[in-house]
């Protein structure tokens, strides 16, 4: 186990994130390229990341466990309606695709290598700690879960 697994909230690593894409796309102008359409498709991007993160969270509360991701040995039940059909994570997919959004608008090839760094850190530092705990107090019905459905998508 690292020192960092579910220390920081995902919305703060993503805001950190997110503003460190706006800063490499300030320091780093010459890594600017054009496209066009480029708020058109960021909006729809990042709409779409949000609505995921949202339905998300909705179907966490619908079956009335914890949407906090610092504690996920709270949890009451493993979720695997709504949008958990498609990924394990759909939070963290949202706050991803948000961030693809961002980087469209930004549209800084700098800040586009920053995502692979969010998801990377996401995986280690969260998603796996998140897994291990739903393991243990789950067991054959997380194993099931996690067998036929994929972590990002």
């Amino acid at each position: 186990m690292g020192w960092l697994e579910l220390r920081i909230p995902p919305l703060l690593v993503w805001l950190v994130v997110a503003l460190a894409m706006l800063g490499a796309a300030y320091a780093v102008p010459q890594l600017s390229f054009a496209l066009p359409g480029r708020v058109a498709l960021a909006l729809v991007t990042a709409a779409a990341g949000a609505a995921l993160a949202i339905a998300g969270v909705a179907a966490f509360r619908r079956q009335r466990t914890t949407v906090n991701p610092l504690d996920p040995g709270a949890s009451t039940s493993v979720v695997s309606t709504g949008v958990y059909r498609w990924t394990r994570n759909p939070m963290y997919l949202g706050f991803l695709l948000a961030l693809a959004g961002w980087a469209v608008f930004l549209s800084n090839a700098l800040a586009v290598i920053l995502l692979p760094v969010f998801t990377g850190y996401m995986t280690r530092f969260q998603i796996a700690p998140e897994e291990r705990a739903l393991l243990a107090k789950f067991d054959a019905e997380y194993e099931q879960y996690r067998s036929r459905v994929r972590r990002w998508v």
